[in-house]
């Protein structure tokens, strides 16, 4: 499990991506760097970094199911995922 303190930053940087999205779109459409280096540095998306939405672990993580391995396997197990179950040959 990760820090509370990390899972919160990372969140703290989603909303600030969010919301200054529009705006960094239109800078860079009209090529106006010089207010674009104004802005702040966590609203650029890719100081983001795929993180487990339950445990906050930065590796290991399923994109399609937005999860690390490990929960991704206790899920698959206790038959909370639709679909993925054990293989079995």
């Amino acid at each position: 499990m990760a820090k509370e303190s990390v899972k919160a930053r990372q969140r703290k940087r989603e909303a600030m991506v969010a919301k200054f999205a529009e705006k960094r779109a239109a800078l860079k459409a009209e090529g106006n760097y010089a207010e674009l280096d104004k802005l702040p540095k966590n609203a650029s998306p890719v100081r983001l970094h795929n993180r487990c939405q339950l445990s906050g672990r930065p590796k290991g993580y399923i994109r399609m199911f937005g999860v690390c391995r490990n929960m991704f396997r206790d899920m698959a197990l206790a038959g909370k995922i639709p679909g993925v179950r054990k293989a079995s040959w």
